[in-house]
């Protein structure tokens, strides 16, 4: 079951936003959960990680993002959150969860379990 995705909107700059990824039964399958921003633009972009969960709780964040962002999951609700605050102008995109597996400390998105994204707009 693909990952379902909310909370995305238009804020100013150092606003915040709380997007939320439902997946259901992902932890049965799955043992971490990565939120990726694919960038506004005419082309296909490709998504880049912004942080992901283990469900053991360990967790990984872009440079970009670190300190502005939290990860969070409540495992019992098969729900994985992205606190985001003093947003940028930057972190503008279409954000998307996929659940995967976690090796060495990076979790590896499983092909074809991507959510359709929620809409990040940043204004100046």
């Amino acid at each position: 079951v693909q990952p379902v995705e909310s909370g995305g909107g238009t804020v100013q700059t150092g606003g915040s936003l709380r997007l939320s990824c439902a997946a259901p039964g992902y932890t049965s399958s799955s043992n971490c959960m990565g939120w990726y921003r694919q960038p506004p633009g005419p082309g296909l972009e490709d998504f880049e990680v912004v942080a992901y969960i283990s469900t053991e709780g360990l967790t990984h964040y872009d440079d970009s993002v670190k300190g502005r962002f939290t990860i969070s999951h409540d495992n019992t609700k098969n729900t994985v959150y992205l606190q985001m605050t003093n947003l940028k102008p930057d972190d503008t995109g279409t954000y998307a969860c996929a659940p995967g597996d976690w090796d060495d400390g990076v979790c590896y998105p499983a092909a074809g379990y991507w959510g359709q994204g929620t809409h990040v707009t940043v204004s100046s």
